[in-house]
């Protein structure tokens, strides 16, 4: 169906130039053929108009435009003919081939060729002389020529669009792997600071509490003193991570992660806050090789454990809380228990972002973990956290 859209500006550039330029042509009395059927001049003028208003469709309806076209060249070989004619026609078949569809744009090319030799065939048989040879090199600079090169423009007009495409793909994988890594380096930072704070806010929050509500002062220098010994390591445990997010830190590089090694001073320090509570903190530590292990293993170790007893202390009820690691070639064992039940006195609020977090650590190394309470001796219901983080490279000590 013939397409009623409104002719692109510069398509009506060419036409009013190819309809001036052969009005002057005709004006001037310049013309490329004599001793035709229509010797009169004004009949050329015909196909001029038919070529210059198929021009107005040579980006619409680029297939009408060429059928068109090549109709009124045919007519204007019986007139006395006008250059603009052939010059417009060779504008259209190149517009054919650019503008048209994939399937023209390939079959346009071949056919004209295919007429460009049995044009020149026919008239070196019919007479053959050097003049039969140029009309086939006209036919063929009139309709091969713009075909051919209206193929290599396509061809690098669609290649460009290919490359801009893979571009813009590019770009948005990039911008997906952006957004992904900024939503995984929020989580592992929000892990990192829960870990490192509610440990130290939930001892504040317990022995604040034992202060305000029990009237003695020996406990509540006591209870000022472990809130004391909190608030600084927690501002310790900040600024670490304050440092370890700074690109450039001005106050010096950060300190090291924690490692197994510090798990005997965490044991400690949870025994200290927890002593009010009725918590007993012990480490087990049953592992056959006590050597370094990769860091990231020894940092999600560390921060269970440490997790897991800041939940002790908030949930707990008196009684032991036991620390165990294990250990083989390809993993690492860590469990820690403490006794589940209701208990008296002041307990700490919990948002259920430990366990998650946890999870999330156990996760991205490819271990296992469980949580959850379990049955114990002498009918004493047990809370127990397991995790078996897996060791692929194990670094060798010294």
């Amino acid at each position: 169906m013939l397409s009623l859209a409104r002719p692109h500006r510069h398509d009506v550039i060419l036409a009013a130039s190819g309809l001036s330029g052969g009005l002057f042509l005709w004006l001037v009395g310049i013309h490329i053929q004599n001793g035709r059927l229509f010797d009169a001049p004004w009949v050329s003028l015909l196909p001029l108009a038919v070529t210059s208003g198929s021009e107005l469709l040579r980006r619409s309806a680029p297939r009408t435009a060429l059928a068109v076209g090549a109709l009124a060249l045919v007519a204007d070989q019986f007139t006395v003919g006008s250059l603009a004619t052939v010059l417009m026609f060779t504008d259209l078949v190149y517009a054919a081939v650019l503008y048209g569809s994939p399937a023209a744009s390939r079959r346009i090319p071949v056919i004209t060729l295919l007429v460009t030799v049995a044009v020149t065939l026919g008239f070196v048989a019919w007479a053959p002389t050097a003049d039969a040879l140029l009309i086939g090199i006209v036919v063929g600079m009139v309709c091969f020529g713009p075909a051919l090169t209206g193929a290599s423009v396509r061809n690098h007009r669609d290649a460009a669009e290919a490359a801009r495409l893979r571009a813009d793909q590019t770009a948005l994988l990039a911008e997906m792997d952006r957004a992904q890594a900024v939503t995984a380096e929020r989580s592992r930072m929000a892990r990192e600071l829960h870990d490192m704070v509610a440990n130290h806010l939930s001892a504040i929050a317990i022995h604040s509490t034992a202060a305000l509500s029990i009237d003695d002062p020996g406990t509540s220098r006591e209870a000022l003193g472990v809130i004391r010994r909190n608030s600084v390591e927690g501002l310790a445990e900040m600024r670490r991570l304050i440092g370890l997010l700074r690109e450039n830190g001005a106050d010096g590089p950060p300190s090291a992660a924690p490692t197994l090694a510090s798990l005997d001073a965490l044991v400690g320090q949870a025994g200290a806050n927890s002593a009010s509570s009725g918590l007993t903190v012990t480490l087990e530590d049953a592992r056959v090789e006590s050597g370094p292990l990769p860091a990231p293993v020894e940092l999600a170790a560390y921060r269970i454990v440490q997790e897991s007893l800041t939940n002790a202390l908030k949930h707990a009820a008196p009684g032991p809380v036991v620390v165990r690691l294990e250990s083989s070639r390809a993993a690492l064992g860590v469990e820690v228990s403490s006794v589940f039940g209701d208990r008296p006195g002041p307990r700490a609020p919990g948002s259920g972002a430990g366990l998650l977090g946890m999870r999330e650590r156990v996760a991205l190394l490819g271990g296992t973990m469980r949580a959850g309470p379990e049955p114990g001796e002498n009918g004493v219901r047990i809370w127990r956290v397991r995790a078996e983080l897996p060791v692929e490279e194990r670094t060798q000590g010294t």
